[in-house]
C-alpha cells in the first residue's frame, strides 16, 4: 500500500510532544516528506530525528514537495493561509487550535474543504476522547432537544504561560512553548479564550451541535500580561439559547493543582452533564429517566496523537468520523470572536451572520 504523504508546517512545542510521535507510530501508514518551522538549527534536529525529506523555514517548499495529509501548527494568526494553501494543494488538512483569528477565515476553510473533496479537522484534543465518543452515542441523533440553557466552565494550569513568565523548566529549546504564540495579541488572537476556551467550546458545541448569535463578555489580565488570563462570557444562541462560559488560568500543578473542565446543558428534550476530569457522563430524559455512562478509568484522559492518528484513518478511509471538523471550529471562532468584541465595546455584540 503506498504511504501518505506528510508535510508539517509549524514545528512547535505541540507538534513535536503530541502529532509527530503518533505519526511516528503510525510509520507503517505514513512518510515523512517535509517540514517547516523557524530556526535552522531545531529544524535540523527535526529532519533528522523522524527522517523528513525536506526541512525548510517556508511551508511552500514542504507542499511543493507533494503532500496527502499536512499538520498546521503555526501561530494561530498564520493557521488560515497555511491551511488553505495545504487544502489547495490537495492534502487533507488538521489544523492545530484556535482555528483561525475570524470567523470568516474559519468558513472560508470549511468552504474549501468541501470544494476540494479534503478533510478538514481541527485539533481539539477531547472531542477524540472515548468517553466524549460514547457520550455522543449516548446523546443519539436528537440529542436533549433544542439547547435552552448550556453552562461551561474550564480551568487550566495556564497562568505562567500567559502571563508570561516562561515557566517551563523541564522544557528543552526545541520544546519550550515560544512565549509570544501565546502572549502577542497579534499572533494569537486573545489569552486564554484562545488557548483553552476554543477546547471548551469546542466540546459543548460539538454535543450540542449549538451556534452562538450574540455574547457580553468579562475578560481580566492581572499580574499586567499583555492578553486575557480569565473569562466570564454570556453567549446568546442560535434559537433563543442562552449559555454561560467560565475560563480561569489556574497554576501550575507541580504540587497537586487539578484542571477542570465540565458542560452542563438542558435542552427542550432533556438534559446531560459531562464532568472531564472526574469522567462523568450522565443523560436524562423525561420518560426515560437518567443514564449513566459507565466510564472506565482514563477513558476521558487527553490524548494529544488522537487528532493526528485520526487524520490517517480519514485519509485512508478506514473511518468517515470526524468529531472535530472544520465546521464545528468555525462555530467556536464564531463564539469567541463575538466574545472578544464584546470585552474590548463593553457592549452586546451580535452576529451580523445570523442576526
Amino acid at each position: 500500500m503506498t504511504k501518505l504523504r506528510l508535510g508539517v508546517i509549524g514545528a512547535g512545542s505541540w507538534t513535536l510532544a503530541a502529532h509527530l510521535p503518533a505519526l511516528a507510530a503510525a510509520a507503517g501508514d505514513v512518510e515523512f516528506v517535509g517540514v517547516c518551522r523557524r530556526g535552522g538549527d531545531a529544524l535540523a534536529r527535526i529532519k533528522e530525528r523522524y527522517g523528513f525529506e525536506v526541512a525548510s523555514e517556508h511551508q511552500q517548499d514542504v507542499l511543493a514537495a507533494g503532500v496527502d495529509i499536512a499538520v498546521v501548527a503555526s501561530p494561530t494568526a498564520s493557521h488560515y493561509e497555511h491551511a488553505m494553501a495545504a487544502l489547495e494543494a490537495g492534502a487533507h488538512v488538521l489544523c492545530e487550535k484556535p482555528f483561525t483569528m475570524t470567523s470568516a477565515q474559519a468558513w472560508s476553510l470549511v468552504d474549501t474543504a468541501e470544494r476540494t473533496g479534503r478533510h478538514l479537522l481541527v485539533s481539539f484534543g477531547w472531542n477524540f476522547s472515548p468517553m466524549i465518543a460514547r457520550a455522543r452515542e449516548l446523546l443519539g441523533v436528537d440529542g436533549i432537544g433544542s439547547v435552552e440553557h448550556m453552562a461551561v466552565t474550564m480551568s487550566s494550569q495556564t497562568r505562567e504561560l500567559l502571563a508570561d513568565s516562561g515557566a517551563y523548566p523541564d522544557a528543552s529549546a526545541d520544546t519550550a512553548p515560544e512565549q509570544a504564540t501565546w502572549t502577542d495579541p497579534e499572533k494569537s488572537g486573545g489569552g486564554y479564550g484562545q488557548a483553552q476556551l476554543s477546547h471548551a467550546l469546542a466540546l459543548g458545541l460539538g454535543l450540542t451541535g449549538a451556534r452562538a448569535r450574540g455574547a457580553f463578555a468579562l475578560m481580566a489580565a492581572p499580574l499586567g500580561a499583555r492578553v486575557e488570563l480569565h473569562d466570564a462570557i454570556s453567549l446568546s444562541l442560535a434559537g433563543g439559547g442562552i449559555c454561560s462560559v467560565g475560563g480561569a488560568s489556574s497554576y501550575l500543578g507541580a504540587d497537586g493543582n487539578k484542571h477542570h473542565l465540565a458542560v452542563e446543558a438542558v435542552g427542550s428534550a432533556g438534559q446531560f452533564s459531562v464532568d472531564v476530569f472526574r469522567e462523568r457522563v450522565s443523560v436524562f430524559r423525561p420518560g426515560r429517566g437518567q443514564q449513566d455512562l459507565d466510564v472506565v478509568p482514563g477513558e476521558g484522559a487527553y490524548d494529544g496523537g488522537r487528532a493526528a492518528r485520526r487524520l490517517v484513518d480519514l485519509a485512508l478511509g478506514r473511518t468517515t468520523d470526524n468529531p472535530a471538523p472544520g465546521e464545528l471550529g468555525a462555530r467556536t471562532v464564531e463564539a469567541l470572536e463575538l466574545a472578544y468584541r464584546s470585552a474590548a465595546s463593553g457592549l452586546f455584540e451580535t452576529s451580523e451572520v445570523l442576526a
